[in-house]
């Protein structure tokens, strides 16, 4: 790609947008001026959809008018309408994907399943700096077990010297623990660092390894064109709150592999996975759905669903392919302009456009005093401590002009 240095160039890159015209599909933030901000947290919550309300609001008057009678033949297999987009979504078959609950909860669920030690193989590997929810669930579910952390959790860390993992490492030491390890589940793309990892390639050593391989994908869903079914991932795990913009506490999404569709091993059982020729005869035992749906254990909140409904409708139309162009262009663009007029920022994101989403992560001087500055100035991002800003312009509704004011903003801040 070949930017310059102007705002003209980002204008120009605006008025030649595909995707341009979904930023009014959107309700874009203002400040208490009632002007524009520049949002940069698609990372942390995406906006608001305009068609959200309708969306929910249908289903305000289901229940207002029918109440109980809401459920049949409606609200009972509401969740199915959100299983044929989020296949797409994530590259999965449809009987693999099912949408609920929040997301640690998902994952508590799925590692029941798919992390199951024995005297041989107890190890699980993760990346060091995982996000905290990450490490809270893997470290009890090791406990529940029985076992240490100190003695079978393995987390990976990058090069004395280097900010991020490299693929051949993650991958010798899947080799190295070998007929010990029984679990490899890493985050998509780190939170911290935006590092996105190569997913099909660790999950074919995990398998020769003999080991079960996930993902949490709460940075990778709507951020990267995923292929979770070609690439034999075992499961996966994600939220909709953020770069899908669904709403704060939206419900998750998961991921089982075909293969494990006639699972008898261990899961936690709820009455929603449970046979739907059969769940209202109230049977006591249970006849698990022989899709991901066997791994619910509750009904759907609608009413979480219905924003995630008209978010997914976007999606659909703007097609993951083209998100994913833009993206690159946008965290090309921003990091072309740090280069050109920051000198003192470091970015600790991989320069590969494969290696990362649409996110980069910053280390500037001041760190915290300088984000404090940006967002005084209208800059809606995030600080992680040590010391990342992480700013995550997303494509549906993030503009080049934005990207180029948004450099402007921070080289002002890093000079007072």
């Amino acid at each position: 790609m070949t930017f310059e240095n102007s705002r003209s160039c980002a204008k120009t890159m605006d008025q030649d947008d595909p995707l341009g015209f979904f930023r009014d599909k959107f309700y874009y933030p203002k400040n208490d001026d009632k002007e524009n901000v520049i949002y940069f947290s698609g990372n942390s919550l995406g906006i608001q959809p305009k068609s959200v309300r309708k969306y929910v609001e249908k289903e305000l008057n289901v229940w207002e008018r029918k109440g109980l009678l809401g459920q049949h033949g409606h609200w009972e297999n509401f969740h199915e309408r959100l299983i044929e987009n989020t296949a797409r979504l994530v590259g999965a078959q449809p009987s693999e994907v099912v949408v609920m609950n929040a997301l640690t909860v998902n994952i508590h669920l799925l590692l029941v399943s798919f992390y199951q030690p024995n005297e041989t193989r107890k190890k699980i590997i993760i990346e060091q700096g995982t996000f905290p929810s990450d490490q809270y669930a893997i470290k009890s579910q090791i406990k529940f077990h029985g076992l240490d952390p100190k003695d079978t959790l393995i987390e990976l860390s990058p090069r004395e010297g280097e900010t991020t993992l490299r693929t051949k490492d993650i991958l010798a030491a899947v080799r190295d623990i070998n007929e010990e390890l029984a679990t490899v589940i890493l985050g998509g793309v780190n939170y911290y660092t935006g590092q996105a990892f190569d997913m099909q390639s660790i999950t074919k050593a995990g398998h020769k390894a003999g080991a079960f391989v996930g993902f949490d994908l709460a940075h990778g869903t709507g951020n990267l064109e995923l292929n979770l079914h070609n690439w034999d991932v075992d499961f996966a795990a994600w939220c909709s709150y953020k770069y899908l913009c669904a709403g704060p506490g939206s419900p998750g999404g998961i991921f089982i592999n075909k293969r494990h569709h006639d699972w008898t091993g261990p899961r936690l059982s709820g009455w929603w996975g449970h046979n739907k020729n059969t769940r209202f005869e109230m049977d006591p035992d249970f006849d698990p759905i022989q899709t991901a749906e066997g791994w619910q254990v509750s009904n759907a909140p609608v009413m979480g669903m219905a924003p995630l409904l008209a978010a997914m409708e976007i999606f659909d139309e703007a097609g993951m392919a083209a998100i994913r162009l833009k993206s690159e262009k946008l965290t090309g663009f921003l990091e072309y302009l740090i280069a050109e007029n920051l000198p003192a920022v470091a970015i600790i994101t991989p320069a590969k456009p494969e290696e990362r989403g649409c996110q980069l992560s910053l280390v500037a001087p001041e760190g915290k005093n300088t984000f404090e500055k940006i967002s005084r100035k209208g800059v809606v991002c995030d600080w992680r401590k040590p010391d990342v800003i992480r700013v995550a312009p997303h494509p549906l509704f993030n503009r080049y002009t934005e990207v180029y004011d948004f450099v402007e903003l921070l080289e002002q801040s890093l000079s007072e």
